[in-house]
């Protein structure tokens, strides 16, 4: 009896490994098909879901959920659930407010997945070339007509501007990092390869298709990376490299001018005559959904609500001509307007933790760091959890990335103290 036990548990030892092998190369899979197709992505993240909970315990699952990294999200989803029992709308409405934050459920098991996983390295990897790849052709539609795209989509082959130049952005900083540890080492062709590939990403967010919040993510994580290297005096660096180079491209840039010109005008037209511009209408939305949240500060108008608040606002406004939208285009206003205060403290305090979760050395650590920091920044303009480019490479960058640093810091517990801000660019890279 007692050697067929023992076989049975050698024998499910043996599965939850093939299935951790198979669920690996999913990964890698849905890192390689993100930038491309939200079909794809989806299938594979289903066939990853099958393969992955067969190869996790139930006590690896636990103990995850027991952290604030992995827990957070979880209770952030439990609140959705909840505030679905006061939502003033019907059920079909309060099931598709709850679609957004399912994704969330993924990042325990994500963290689990990879805190004995050495294969992080080919999901970057794959990223990095499937991104790549898609750069190289962005470069090759800058006219309207080539490769069957409009006059709107110019050097957008797939999906949107706004996703397409969020992705660039990662992929950049990532270079960037890579390339200064191949230095350190005096791996002096690949440092520089890397700074030429980084450049590539940027120079297309910048000469053909950008998102202005993407803008906004290239400063603060250029003011990062700075203080990141060299504390204070990294920030100065960065902030005379990054006036310099600004100045450049404004000046060499039409299409740069004209993106922000156009955010100007917009504004100004939206002020003076109500245009319904594009950014005149984030306006709106902006100070309708803060009536709604002062309507419901505390718990909120309940899961699902946002359309209909907005249909209600504007249903006794003669001559509006304002659309109905069910996306505030702000993450925290999404999660208050639904969740109330209560909510956007779990929200916020998901961000903080996550980004606490990769303070150390190791290059990953920036990696995580770059998405949780371009997830936050990018959700003061964007609902970019609800997303689903934007949310699932929050998910897997954080879960992903995220196992890799926890498995290191029970392998080295020294770790566990060291800190990613302030590192001076002298320590050596782990």
């Amino acid at each position: 009896m007692t050697e067929f036990l023992r076989a049975g548990r050698l024998s499910g030892a043996i599965d939850r490994v093939r299935h951790g092998e198979v669920a690996d190369w999913l990964v890698v899979a849905i890192a390689v098909s993100l930038p491309w197709s939200t079909s794809a992505t989806a299938i594979l993240i289903v066939l990853w879901l099958a393969a992955v909970i067969p190869s996790l315990d139930p006590t690896s699952v636990r103990r995850e959920l027991m952290t604030p990294a992995g827990g957070l999200p979880v209770l952030l989803w439990g609140l959705a659930i909840i505030g679905m029992l006061w939502a003033d709308v019907g059920w079909n409405e309060r099931l598709q407010g709850l679609r957004g934050f399912h994704k969330l459920l993924v990042i325990p098991l994500l963290l689990a997945q990879y805190r004995r996983s050495d294969r992080a390295k080919w999901a970057i990897l794959g990223f990095c070339l499937s991104a790549s790849a898609l750069v190289a052709l962005s470069w090759l539609t800058p006219y309207p007509g080539l490769w069957g795209r409009d006059k709107a989509d110019v050097g957008v082959p797939v999906k949107d501007y706004t996703a397409q130049s969020g992705i660039f952005a990662v992929c950049a900083f990532g270079l960037f990092a890579q390339a200064l540890d191949w230095w350190r080492a005096r791996r002096t062709q690949l440092a520089l390869g890397a700074v030429f590939a980084g450049a590539v990403f940027i120079a297309n967010i910048l000469f053909v298709a950008t998102a202005r919040t993407t803008l906004v993510i290239i400063a603060v994580l250029l003011v990062l990376f700075g203080f990141w290297q060299l504390r204070w005096k990294g920030v100065l660096a960065v902030g005379l490299l990054g006036g310099m180079l600004a100045s450049a491209v404004w000046l060499s840039s039409p299409y740069l001018r004209g993106r922000v010109i156009d955010l100007a005008e917009d504004l100004q037209g939206h002020r003076a005559a109500g245009a319904m511009t594009s950014a005149g209408l984030r306006l709106e939305f902006w100070e309708k959904s803060v009536d709604f949240i002062a309507a419901a500060p505390f718990v909120g108008h309940g899961t699902g609500t946002i359309a209909a608040l907005f249909r209600r606002s504007t249903s006794g406004e003669e001559g509006t001509t304002a659309p109905v939208t069910g996306n505030p285009h702000n993450q925290i206003l999404a999660v208050a307007i639904q969740l109330g205060l209560v909510g956007t403290i779990v929200l916020i305090s998901m961000w903080i933790v996550h980004l606490a979760l990769f303070c150390g050395r190791p290059t990953v650590a920036w990696y995580g760091l770059t998405i949780v920091v371009g997830n936050a920044v990018g959700s003061l303009f964007n609902s970019h959890l609800f997303d689903f480019t934007q949310g699932w490479l929050y998910v897997f960058g954080v879960g992903m990335l995220g196992g890799v640093m926890l498995g290191r810091h029970r392998a080295d517990p020294s770790l566990r103290n060291t800190r990613l801000i302030g590192q001076s660019a002298r320590s050596p890279a782990t």
